[in-house]
């Protein structure tokens, strides 16, 4: 996460907002225990679907994660 606590205070409801609104039945997130950052998963119907989906999340659009990444999961 960005080094701006406030900013990412005000964001974070947005973006929790953001991912329930979705209703994705396989979503699964949440904040790191030490709050460095989180993790989220779900399922998308193809991995462009998955970016825009991640890009359109407040957090990416504020520019408060240092870094992210998307990796195509598959689970046996």
């Amino acid at each position: 996460m960005a080094e701006d606590p406030d900013r990412v205070r005000a964001v974070t409801p947005e973006h929790a907002a953001y991912w329930q609104g979705l209703e994705l039945s396989t979503y699964l997130g949440g904040a790191f225990a030490d709050r460095s950052g989180g993790l989220i998963t779900f399922e998308a119907p193809s991995v462009e679907e998955a970016e825009q989906l991640a890009a359109d999340n407040h957090s990416v659009r504020e520019g408060l994660l240092a870094s992210r990444w998307l990796k195509e999961w598959h689970v046996e």
